[in-house]
């Protein structure tokens, strides 16, 4: 992954250009079609995405949740809490993405203080917003 494409993505903004590289090597970039499951309701956590371009339906027991796009996050919960995940994500259109395991997600959270309280931000805005529903 090229690090110079990470500075278009705002959970990134800010970093130096070796917190960038460091993230390049530990991310993929990959496409997707649509219809593509990225996350499933119920499963284990293995990895963590953030949405470049395209649209993803976020689903809670076949119930419609939220849409994400272009600079949305998905899969950060199930890997924060070590839990299965809360919830299916699915591409309703063409889809790049970039995708990060679950080690690789772990390191980062340690290692890069802004990025994991972005990330844990958004986290609890969306618990937050489950709660309402």
């Amino acid at each position: 992954m090229d690090a110079d494409r990470l500075t278009k993505v705002p959970l990134f903004e800010g970093l130096s250009r070796r917190e960038l590289e460091q993230i390049a090597r530990w991310a993929d970039e990959v496409d997707l079609p649509e219809g593509k499951r990225l996350l499933d309701q119920g499963r284990f956590a293995y990895e963590f995405f953030v949405i470049q371009e395209g649209e993803c339906e976020v689903r809670q027991d076949r119930r419609q949740l939220a849409k994400m796009g272009p600079g949305d996050i998905v899969g950060e919960i199930a890997l924060i809490e070590r839990a299965r995940r809360t919830a299916t994500v699915e591409t309703l259109s063409r889809v790049r993405a970039i995708v990060m395991s679950a080690r690789d997600f772990g390191t980062m959270m340690d290692t890069m203080p802004s990025v994991a309280r972005r990330v844990r931000e958004i986290q609890q805005r969306r618990i937050g917003d489950a709660d309402l529903g």
